[in-house]
């Protein structure tokens, strides 16, 4: 605990025989629990797991699973409600079966049925997390990849300033260029401009980090069954969270290469995947928030950019098709190209800054 405040851990793994061990045993004391995630490992990952809690004492304080409910009253029907959503909604998670859910056990092993991506595990420890009152939840990976003595700067933030979301920054290290492999940190940079712009967090980057901490309020705002089962789940969840109007702050990290890890993760695949989900996630964001929950200008100067983006794409494409026959350009056409394009871009950066401004606030 940290003043008072339970403290769990979640760690998504699939087939980390070889390094599971190691982030077990670095685990800070402060950690009320370490929830882990076996994504249906097919090496002997499961055996390493309950190897380490049959060996070693791993009980801690007792941590009981919420069993309140709504009392009906005239004035509290959304909360009865909402109550009875949350309870529909255990049936749309991965199965899966807990091999020692003690209420003071510290390490908590959770056995998905069916492989389903780290964002499933992700997911799965959240609702861990969310039906025991857990005041503060981490994610680490479970290939060694984050420096637990860095834990407690990710949580700081949660438990003494009530952010709702705080992730780690390992791009803004001074080492990052030099350790983080190139292709790699390409790829994070592309994807992190993209989630600046369907998320509305201006002033993240470094997207695709594991290490987060989480408050509980924030949890009860997402839907957690909804969060993108594979690599792309941070950025989801950044858009979720700006939906549901979270504060969120970076710390910097170190990037961790070279403790015995194996990447399952194939960046080139990764990037197109992700951008898709981001663009999606944009056009989710721009319709729940600045239409139907509260309308807002740049609504219409997002889309208006788009549609007049599109239009000159036409006229362009057209211009582009008579050079490459040779014939004359009609001056109608060119005209109309740069009326559209202009028109489009700054409607797109009006819109942009004033996504800024209306977000400022949320970044602590």
């Amino acid at each position: 605990m940290i003043k008072n405040k339970t403290i769990a851990v979640v760690v998504p793994c699939y087939n980390e025989e070889s390094q599971i061990k190691m982030v077990l045993e670095t685990m800070p004391d402060f950690v009320d629990r370490i929830v882990v995630i076996n994504d249906c490992s097919t090496d002997q990952t499961e055996n390493v797991i309950k190897d380490y809690i049959s060996k070693f004492q791993t009980n801690s304080i007792e941590i009981n699973p919420l069993t309140s409910s709504v009392k009906p009253n005239k004035f509290n029907m959304a909360d009865i409600i909402a109550q009875e959503v949350q309870k529909s909604e255990n049936n749309k998670f991965v199965p899966s079966s807990i091999f020692n859910n003690n209420n003071n056990n510290k390490i908590v092993l959770i056995n998905h049925s069916v492989n389903s991506g780290k964002g499933a595990g992700i997911a799965t420890g959240y609702k861990w997390a969310k039906d025991h009152g857990i005041d503060c939840t981490a994610t680490m990976d479970g290939d060694g990849q984050m420096d637990p003595s860095e834990l407690e700067s990710i949580c700081n933030p949660v438990i003494n300033e009530n952010i709702d979301y705080v992730k780690g920054n390992r791009l803004i290290h001074r080492s990052s260029l030099l350790v983080i492999p190139k292709i790699r940190f390409l790829g994070n940079s592309i994807l992190s401009i993209l989630t600046k712009l369907a998320s509305g967090y201006w002033k993240v980057s470094d997207t695709q980090t594991g290490f987060t901490a989480i408050n509980l309020k924030a949890l009860n705002s997402i839907r957690l069954h909804k969060i993108y089962k594979s690599y792309g789940y941070p950025n989801d969840v950044l858009v979720k969270l700006n939906i549901a109007f979270c504060s969120i702050r970076e710390v910097e990290i170190k990037p961790v290469y070279n403790v015995g890890e194996q990447s399952k993760m194939k960046i080139l695949k990764v990037i197109p995947t992700v951008s898709w989900l981001l663009i999606k996630a944009f056009f989710k964001r721009l319709w729940i928030k600045y239409l139907f929950r509260d309308f807002h200008p740049l609504f219409l100067l997002y889309n208006a950019s788009i549609i007049l983006g599109c239009g000159s794409f036409i006229y362009g494409y057209k211009i582009i098709s008579y050079v490459m026959v040779e014939q004359p350009i009609n001056q109608l056409t060119i005209l109309a190209f740069m009326f559209l394009f202009i028109s489009g871009f700054q409607s797109f950066l009006f819109a942009m800054w004033m996504d800024i401004q209306d977000n400022e606030g949320l970044i602590k």
